[in-house]
């Protein structure tokens, strides 16, 4: 076999980001039980047993876990669309904080629609939180996207009212308390809403 054609297959098939840095380890994957649709969304949920759902925002109350028989291959989402005001939804590890720094990256199934761009939040070791400013649009069916996190800008998150705030640059992703995500809306049925199948964490367990 020839080094180029080496070298082509290297880079089909290794984990790695455009800076060269190896990407991360998969780390947490939570694709929600297959229970009955409930709302709102709680802990009993949760598939992942290293995982806690954090519920907040004013119209967290009303964020479902959402199921139909038809069609078929519907799956077992978490759905924005009877939020009543702004909403997020997170995942801690109960292990210890998680290191995205190094070739992290967050992967999700998601379906939006209307003018719902689904966010990707983070919680730092301080307490405090970031929502990136990039997002994943609407879609006419469920799409998977990569998020690389050093490819990301971020901004403050008020995590009372889940409101952005001020650009924030070169945060520290090193010690992350909790992922998760955010349309920063509320809901609007059917027609305006963000659905999110199932979340993939690949970083680095930083024990407490």
């Amino acid at each position: 076999m020839s080094p180029r054609l080496i070298g082509v297959l290297l880079a089909l098939f290794l984990p790695a980001h455009t800076d060269g840095i190896q990407r991360a380890p998969l780390l947490a994957r939570e694709d929600w039980r297959e229970t009955p649709a409930a709302r709102p969304v709680t802990q009993a949920h949760v598939a992942h047993p290293d995982l806690r759902l954090l519920l907040f925002g004013p119209g967290n109350a009303r964020i479902k876990k959402s199921h139909h028989d038809q069609p078929a291959d519907d799956p077992y989402y978490v759905w924005s669309g009877e939020a009543l005001d702004t909403w997020a939804v997170g995942l801690r590890h109960r292990a210890g904080l998680v290191d995205l720094s190094r070739g992290g990256s967050i992967r999700w199934r998601s379906r939006q629609s209307g003018f719902r761009n689904l966010h990707l939040i983070v919680q730092l070791a301080d307490g405090g939180w970031l929502v990136s400013d990039q997002s994943e649009p609407a879609s006419d069916d469920w799409r998977v996207r990569e998020l690389d996190v050093a490819d990301l800008t971020w901004r403050t998150l008020d995590a009372a009212t889940i409101s952005e705030g001020r650009p924030v640059k070169r945060p520290p992703l090193e010690r992350i308390a909790a992922t998760g995500f955010t349309d920063v809306m509320r809901g609007g049925g059917t027609p305006a809403s963000s659905r999110l199948d199932w979340i993939e964490i690949y970083g680095y367990l930083v024990p407490w």
